[in-house]
């Protein structure tokens, strides 16, 4: 059974569940990196990388969704336009014990576009509308939809206004807006985050003509200082690359924004330790390289003194054959650690 609140459940509740949350990142937000920002944070929102559903529909289910039941409260993000699939694949994602269904509409690379998704269906939203009610009757779990301010040089705020009413009415009540345009053609995946204006004051406007729609602000936020700002207007902000690159940022929002005092309280040492540990457990139980969960937390120690060189040591492809531990060792001794620091469980 689902740890999320139901939508029913989130309106009556002071802090919403989409408060703040950690954006589905492809190649980056897999289960090791949600496992360690789980170490910082327990409440804030972690999503999958996205999956689209021809991927899970005729791949292997673990590979795309085995988690930990630390993420929790954890969402899937689909790829996709096909009602009828999406609708399975929210099927098979509730099944695995994922607490959401989040439908992209918002990644602008042309290798989506290829698949009919992504940003290119803002184009299309009753498409996007048939889409979510799929999965709405297919699940129990919240549907909801991330997306852009518009596409290309529409510009127009009633293009997105639309959007989000012609979905809304298929029965999304949760929109996480990046607020910047997607340019489909012109412009790669990075550009895209970059070049495109920020206009926060058209998600602002969302929220003002939506009012019982959660909106969720997306979209160059680095410093706890604008969540602030922006939780004055929209009723959750998600960060993503920030989070990623600087995750000690999300040490203190449980405490700070969400409203509980269970927060990990865990040093950058301590977590550092718990990471050790995860790997040598995934060695054993998935096989996993180290490295291949090590990449995720190079951002720790970021300003630390010694942090470059202990960072060096963990990307060093030399040290794969080593146990993790011995790693670990190395790179430690780079920086000014604590002699009570715990050693891994």
């Amino acid at each position: 059974m689902s740890t999320f609140p139901n939508l029913a459940e989130s309106t009556a509740s002071p802090v919403s569940p989409w408060r703040l949350s950690v954006a589905p990142m492809l190649d980056w937000t897999d289960k090791h990196c949600r496992f360690f920002h789980r170490l910082l944070t327990r409440q804030t929102l972690l999503y999958t990388e996205m999956v689209t559903t021809g991927g899970l529909l005729h791949g292997a289910e673990r590979r795309h969704l085995r988690m930990d039941e630390c993420e929790h409260p954890v969402a899937l993000q689909l790829g996709g336009s096909e009602a009828a699939e999406l609708a399975e694949c929210a099927k098979i994602g509730a099944r695995w014990g994922y607490d959401e269904i989040n439908l992209n509409c918002g990644c602008p690379s042309e290798r989506v576009q290829r698949g009919a998704f992504g940003a290119c269906l803002m184009a299309e939203p009753q498409l996007v509308a048939d889409g979510v009610k799929a999965m709405v009757d297919a699940v129990d779990v919240p549907v909801t939809v991330k997306h852009r301010i518009g596409i290309d040089r529409e510009e127009s705020y009633d293009f997105v206004r639309d959007f989000v009413g012609t979905v809304g009415i298929a029965g999304c009540r949760v929109f996480i807006v990046h607020a910047r345009n997607a340019w489909l053609k012109g412009l790669s995946p990075k550009e895209n985050r970059e070049i495109p204006p920020l206009r926060y004051e058209l998600v602002y406007r969302l929220k003002r003509d939506f009012p019982d729609f959660t909106i969720v602000l997306n979209g160059g936020v680095t410093t706890n200082e604008q969540i602030a700002e922006h939780l004055r207007h929209v009723d959750g902000v998600m960060l993503g690359r920030e989070a990623y690159h600087h995750p000690w940022i999300m040490s203190d929002w449980d405490t700070r924004f969400l409203g509980r005092n269970d927060t990990p309280g865990l040093s950058p040492d301590e977590v550092e330790a718990e990471m050790v540990a995860y790997m040598e457990r995934e060695a054993v139980e998935d096989g996993t390289p180290w490295s291949a969960i090590a990449r995720h937390m190079l951002g720790l120690h970021h300003g630390r003194r010694g942090a470059r060189l202990w960072r060096q040591v963990w990307s060093d492809h030399k040290l794969k054959p080593l146990p993790p531990r011995q790693v670990w060792e190395q790179a430690r001794s780079h920086l000014q650690v604590p002699a009570d620091m715990p050693e891994p469980a």
